[in-house]
Formats: C-alpha cells, sequence, structure tokens
C-alpha cells in the first residue's frame, strides 16, 4: 500500500485561476496562472490530501466574474478508518459563490451565450481612461450598496485569499449605511470582442476603499456644547470629514508590469483630492510590494511640489544661533521647513508616517550618492566628525541620519527604552540602515524616469515576491516633528 505522503499534493500547484471569454464553439482562456496562498482554504501547510493528478479550475468570465470550479484527479484515495480524502466541495464552499458550482455544460453554454454580454459596462460610474502599450484600460467606481457593485465583488472575493496574504473578504451583507461607506474600483480593458455577442470587457483588477468618522476641529475655533433639539437632525456621513483607507488592492497576474497598480492608486488618491470632506488617505496593513508601489506613486506626485518650493535639509542648524547660545537641541524647522511641509502633507491628504518617508527618501536623493552609504561614504569619520565635518553634504548626510533616526525612536520609544544604551544604539542603527536601504532601491528604479533624468520606478506587482527590504516596522502614525537631541559625547574607554 502507497504511503499516505503519495496521496498528498501541494494545493498552490493543484488550482488553476482562469479567465474566460466566448470562443468559436465554447469558452476560450485568456490567462491562466496559479495562486500565491491557498493557506486560507487548504490550511497553513497548503496541501491536499487523498488525490493524485488533481486539477482544481477556477474559472471566471471575463467581463462579470461569472465563477465556476471544476474538479478532475487521477485516482482518488479510499477510505480507511477515519482516514478520508479531504472533501474539496465543502472545504471551497465558504470561498467560492454557490453559482460556481453549476456543472460545467450549464456554465459554458451561460458565458457562450450570456445575452447580457454584448451591452455590459462596469457597474458604477467611469472614472479614467488609459493607454498601456496601445492597449486601452478603463478604471470605474461605484458603491458597495449598488446590487451590481456587490454582485461582481462577491463573485471574485475568493481572490483575496488566494492574492492577499492575510486579506479578509468583505462582508456584503451589512446593512446599507454601512455598505455606503465602500467604495470598490474596477480596472477594466477594453478589448475587441471574440464574438458577435460577446462583452467589450476584460477584468484587470480592482480595488475597495472604506469612509470612517475622521474627527477634525478647526483650531481657531474654541470647542463649545452645542444644544440640539430633540428629535437629533439626521446625520449624512458623506458630509462629515473622514479618511479613506485602501482595505483591499489586487491587480491580476496577467497583468502585473505594466503600471496598471499605479494607475489604479493614484486614481484612488486623486478622488481623494478632490473631494473635500476627505482629509487622509491611509492603508490597512500594506504589504511590502503594495509599500513600494505607493512609495513611487507618492514620490512622484510629491517630488515636483518639494522641488517648487526648494525643500531642502539645512546642514547648518546651528548657525542660526550664537556660539555661546547653542543649544543642545536642535529644533527640527531649524533643518527642515516644518510649517509649509505640514501645509503640502494637508494639501495632498497623505498621511503623516507616509509623507515623512517620502520626504526623508528625497531629502536622501538631495545628496550627491557618494557621500551616502550606498555610495561607500566613510561612515565611521562622519560619526565622529558629526556636524563638524569640513564637507557640507557630508553635514547634510549626518543631519539626515539624525531626523530619520528621530522618527524611529518616537515610534520604538516603548521597545527601545527596555533596552540598554549599547544595545538601544545599536538596534536604531540597524533600523535606519534598513529603512536607508529600502529608500535607496526605490530611488534607484526612478532613475531616469523622472523628467530631470532622476527616474521613477518600475511598478512592483502586488502579490509579487520582491528584492526590497522589508520596513513594516515603520509603518505607523508619528506625532508632530519634535526637536533633534544630538547625541550625548561618549567617554572613551
Amino acid at each position: 500500500m502507497a504511503s499516505e505522503a503519495s496521496w498528498s499534493c501541494d494545493a498552490n500547484d493543484a488550482v488553476h485561476v482562469t479567465i474566460v471569454q466566448p470562443g468559436d464553439k465554447k469558452p476560450k482562456t485568456l490567462s491562466a496562472f496559479h495562486p500565491q496562498f491557498t493557506y486560507p482554504i487548504f490550511g497553513d501547510e497548503e496541501q491536499i490530501f487523498g488525490y493524485r493528478g488533481l486539477i482544481i479550475r477556477l474559472r471566471f468570465a471575463a467581463h462579470d466574474m461569472r465563477p465556476h470550479v471544476h474538479i478532475s484527479y487521477d485516482e482518488k484515495f479510499k477510505s480507511i478508518g477515519d482516514t478520508k480524502a479531504l472533501d474539496l466541495l465543502e472545504t471551497l464552499k465558504p470561498f467560492v459563490q454557490e453559482e460556481a458550482f453549476a456543472n460545467l455544460p450549464d456554465y459554458e453554454k451561460a458565458v457562450q451565450n450570456d445575452p447580457d454580454a454584448k451591452d455590459f459596462k462596469p457597474p458604477g460610474e467611469f472614472v479614467i481612461g488609459y493607454d498601456v502599450d496601445d492597449r486601452k484600460y478603463e478604471i470605474w467606481s461605484g458603491s458597495l450598496s449598488d446590487p451590481a457593485v456587490r454582485k461582481i465583488l462577491d463573485r471574485m472575493q475568493v481572490l483575496v485569499s488566494l492574492f492577499i496574504e492575510a486579506g479578509t473578504p468583505l462582508e456584503t451583507d451589512d446593512p446599507e449605511w454601512t455598505l455606503d461607506r465602500w467604495m470598490v474600483y474596477f480596472v477594466y480593458e477594453k478589448v475587441t470582442p471574440p464574438t458577435p455577442t460577446a462583452s467589450s470587457y476584460s477584468i484587470v483588477g480592482y480595488a475597495t476603499t472604506y469612509r470612517y468618522w475622521y474627527y477634525h476641529r478647526e483650531q481657531s475655533q474654541a470647542p463649545a456644547v452645542k444644544d440640539y433639539e430633540f428629535p437629533v437632525p439626521e446625520v449624512n456621513t458623506a458630509e462629515l470629514p473622514a479618511r479613506i483607507r485602501i482595505a483591499q488592492f489586487l491587480i491580476l497576474p496577467s497583468h502585473h508590469r505594466a503600471g496598471h497598480g499605479t494607475h489604479l492608486y493614484t486614481t484612488i488618491h486623486a478622488a481623494c483630492i478632490a473631494d473635500p470632506t476627505i482629509l487622509e488617505l491611509t492603508v490597512e496593513d500594506p504589504n511590502e510590494q503594495f509599500d513600494a508601489l505607493r512609495d513611487t506613486a507618492d514620490y512622484c506626485l510629491l517630488r515636483p511640489e518639494f522641488l517648487k518650493h526648494n525643500v531642502t535639509l539645512n546642514p547648518d542648524p546651528h548657525g542660526a544661533f550664537s556660539q555661546k547660545k547653542r543649544p543642545r537641541n536642535v529644533p527640527t524647522s531649524a533643518l527642515i521647513p516644518t510649517k509649509l511641509l505640514a501645509d503640502i502633507r494637508k494639501s495632498f491628504k497623505i498621511e503623516s508616517t507616509q509623507f515623512a518617508h517620502i520626504l526623508e527618501m528625497y531629502l536622501l536623493g538631495q545628496i550627491p550618492r557618494s557621500h551616502r552609504l550606498a555610495g561607500s561614504t566613510n561612515l565611521a569619520r562622519l560619526l565622529i566628525k558629526k556636524y563638524k565635518a569640513e564637507n557640507e553634504e557630508d553635514r547634510r548626510y549626518y543631519w539626515w541620519r539624525m531626523l530619520t533616526k528621530q522618527r524611529l525612536f518616537k515610534k520604538h520609544k516603548e521597545l527601545l527604552s527596555e533596552l540598554e544604551l549599547l544595545d538601544r544604539v545599536e538596534k536604531l542603527d540597524a533600523t535606519l540602515q534598513n529603512v536607508e536601504e529600502g529608500y535607496e532601491l526605490t530611488l534607484d528604479a526612478l532613475e531616469g524616469r523622472l523628467p530631470d533624468g532622476e527616474s521613477e520606478g518600475e511598478e512592483v506587482p502586488t502579490g509579487s515576491r520582491s528584492k526590497r527590504n522589508k520596513r513594516k516596522l515603520t509603518v505607523e502614525e508619528d506625532d508632530d516633528w519634535e526637536d533633534i537631541e544630538e547625541p550625548p559625547k561618549r567617554s572613551k574607554a
């Protein structure tokens, strides 16, 4: 008898995701790919027991995402006591719509002869169109309270489990006032219909955003208690100040590395800027790949503004003080124009931590590479000379390190305070190097792509692996800028 191990297979290999459209006689495959994750469905080991030659085909119609599950295998394990093959249908049912379990001939007939396909338009409203390599694409958006939006999202939510690590499908049976806070952005390609009755739209990806209330008081107004007559007038949540949070963001693997993620993100960002009730755009637990995409997009957006206002890092902040009154604490405003930067951040509605990342990356890029760690600058010498270094760019790099360390220390203050001084310094230096290397990767990717030759980066598609250094440790909201304290001089041993 064959061992149990020989009856197990890799779930990621067994699952085939395909996008289909009508063909001459039966539906044809537009694209096919394997999932990146299957542990939400098949467990942490991502193994399926009880089959040989197993193939789980998860099909979606290209225009309306009509789903279908088809399972085939060469041999199935015969139960022995409590040991039996995994019930695939029962395992998949919580993740896939009930309509996906129709028999294959009925599904193929429905795709091949869909009477509504020819006149299909993505649900919601048209937002923007763009071209990539002579291919046309459109982005549409609609509220989750719209049944047509909800229907397509429900059909494709299994992809969240397959391609977004730790992603959670949305609950779409909530009350309408809750659903109305959700917006769904669909990216479609305009294609030549393969048959006279087929649709001219083919899915590329989608994103969901959630609107949540943001307490915001005009600082010029003193707090006051207001008396309202009962009953209290109905409040329209769409008119209240709010943040927008990107919750899910997915570009199908067959469309990676074509810039669609950047187009989708910047479209969402532009909608936030245009809405006076939205004060900030945030992201829910971004992964490394989305961090890279977001940093690239935000850098390209903010860099012209920084250049316009000649934002730079002052290499001689002590110059504003006399030698006798030189302070131990250097105000951050002596290094960077904090008031101007706060106004820029608010106008572009970027959260404070993300804005700090982009600012740090921009300021680092303004320092010649030969005076940065990436250019093999003499860091040991710099740490001895500090702000007294002869070269202006060396002093600027020293203060850049201090500025970035300040933010990192504030974020990890509680953790770092538990360490001994030398361990604390070592840990902070290691985190700083990690962050700086991540910035260098983005700056290198941007090289040669910006208008004046400083570049824009190659998009890192959501769901793919990346060599970019992970900097999840630095993703957290910070307080306002504070004064930078020069590190105390350490006595010689």
